[in-house]
Order: structure tokens, then sequence, then C-alpha cells
């Protein structure tokens, strides 16, 4: 079982705490989530103290941990930036949600690398730590053993993103429905959306979902913009409003979904997975899933496949 450290620091985002413990919780049992902090914690609400938490292990059990999350913290202890740059020696995975990238930061862990962080917040990041290059619109960054995120909800993308990343996208998805959240968000994804994706006349959840079932077709914008009775550019102007990203780069995620399912849940030819999920040849499938999970689908079906 991964032990999954989160760090209870004076301050903290009750939210981005208790959140981060419920996604890995919610595995089946393939995480042991210790909080770690110091007595008498006081959370927030925003900028409103709402509780004091005693944390049923200290801060130095964080180093024994496989992965440790790192909430909100504006100012941290010098205590806890040694903790994290101690941790990062041992080669523990860290993660920060909010302002816990100024923890990061501070412990020298994001020198050379890029950070997110929450949009109100960017700015400052990049002033005081020049050697971070901070990237202001993105949900979530994943450095391989450091990933940084912005506030609260992009916070439970980047969780369950690890989860996605260590267990595959069938128990990521078995988690995202138990806490009734989306199940992927693209780390890359802009902050702000100006419209939330939700049923009404002017939702575009009926052609998202009839572009979900029509994964396996060569759908282009013409013919999403079509069914949507729409013209092109007014489809592309209110996908990107409500969702952050274009009709076709939306196409690509859900038709890489499609293929981390079939190739973790199946045993059919690569040939097919590739037919199944709109790529149409076995290279074009491999192109988009190298580039986007740094793997191969071969390889990533030997880690995940269902053996059962």
């Amino acid at each position: 079982m991964t032990r999954v450290a989160v760090l209870a620091l004076e301050g903290a985002i009750g939210l981005e705490l208790a959140g981060a413990c419920q996604v890995f919780a919610s595995a089946g049992g393939r995480y042991d989530v210790r909080v770690c902090g110091s007595p008498g914690t006081t959370l927030m609400a925003h900028d409103q103290p709402i509780l004091r938490a005693e944390a049923p292990y200290p801060l130095t059990e964080a180093l024994r941990a496989h992965t440790l999350i790192v909430p909100a913290a504006f100012e941290p202890a010098d205590e806890v930036v040694e903790l994290v740059r101690e941790a990062h020696r041992r080669g523990v995975r860290i993660a920060s949600i909010c302002t816990g990238a100024f923890v990061l930061a501070a412990a020298g862990v994001l020198d050379g690398r890029r950070a997110a962080t929450h949009w109100a917040h960017a700015n400052e990041l990049a002033r005081r730590y020049p050697e971070v290059e901070v990237v202001v619109d993105a949900l979530y960054l994943d450095e391989g053993d450091v990933l940084t995120s912005a506030g609260i909800t992009a916070g439970l993308d980047l969780c369950l993103h690890l989860v996605r990343r260590d267990h595959g996208s069938a128990v990521a998805a078995t988690v995202a429905r138990r806490l009734v959240m989306a199940p992927h968000r693209d780390g890359g994804q802009a902050q702000f959306i100006t419209a939330p994706v939700v049923a009404g006349n002017d939702s575009l959840e009926p052609v998202m979902r009839w572009m979900r079932d029509h994964l396996a077709e060569p759908l282009t914008l013409t013919a999403i913009a079509a069914h949507a009775a729409m013209s092109p550019r007014t489809l592309s102007r209110q996908f990107r409003a409500q969702t952050g990203t274009t009709p076709l780069q939306w196409l690509i995620r859900q038709r890489l979904t499609r293929a981390q399912e079939l190739l973790e849940t199946t045993t059919l030819p690569i040939t097919q997975i590739a037919t199944l999920s709109g790529f149409t040849t076995p290279l074009l499938l491999r192109q988009h899933f190298t580039k986007t999970f740094a793997t191969t689908p071969t390889t990533y079906r030997r880690t995940f496949a269902d053996h059962t």
C-alpha cells in the first residue's frame, strides 16, 4: 500500500486538506493516508479560521511517505521548508495545492521547473522565486517527481491525476464517480472558464455527449458545428468559454480516455483500439498517447491492464 502524507499546515485551507485525503482514501484501499502536522493547527476557509485540527501524525512522519501533499501556505515555517527539502532529497514525490507552491519554491524544489499556483498569486510567486517558471493559467503541472496545482478544485484534479498515474484510468474513474467529480481535467486547461458546463439551453453538454458517442467516426470541426447547429467559429468560441479548450483538443482527450479504458479492460489488439477510439491508425494513437502520457499504449497496457 502506498503511503501518502498530507501536511496540516497552520492557516491551510480546510477543503484542500480534506479533499486531498478524500481522493486518496477513496481509491479502494490502495493508499495509506496520513495527516501530518504540529499540535493545534488552525484551518481556514479563505481568510476566516474555521477549526482547530489535531493531526494524528507529527510532521516528521511525512519523510516516510511515498507521496507528500502540501496544501496552501503562503508564508511557510522554516521547519516545513526544511521538511520538504529533506523529503525531496529522499526521493519522496511532492505535490502542492494552491500556494503550497511557495513552500516548494522556498525549499528549492521548483528551481528550473515549471510550476502552477492560484492565478491570484502567480505574479508574486514569479517575483519571489525568479528561478521558477510560473505557468499562469494551468490547472496543474506534472514534472515527474514534483507536481503543482492551482486552488482547491484544481488540487482535487491533481490528486486524481496521481491516482490515475499510479493505478490507471479505471481506478481514477471509480474514485471520480464516488466523489461526483469530473473524471479528468487536463492540467493545461485554463484556470478561467467564463461559464461552467451546466444543463440549460446554452450548455454544450448534448454536443459533448454526441461527440463521446461518435468517437470512432472522423469528426471534423465542421461536422461538430453542423450537429450543434452553429458556425464553426461560434462553436469554438462557446466551447472555449465552457471548457477552457477547443472542440478538437477536447475530442482528442476523450479519444485518449477511451483508448486508456480499452487498454486496461480488454485484450483487443492495438490496431483495433486505435480504430475504436478514433485515431484510425496505431501510429496516430501512439503519437498522441506518448505526447500526453509519456508512455506507449503497449507499456500502459502492461502496467495497468486488469489481469483478474
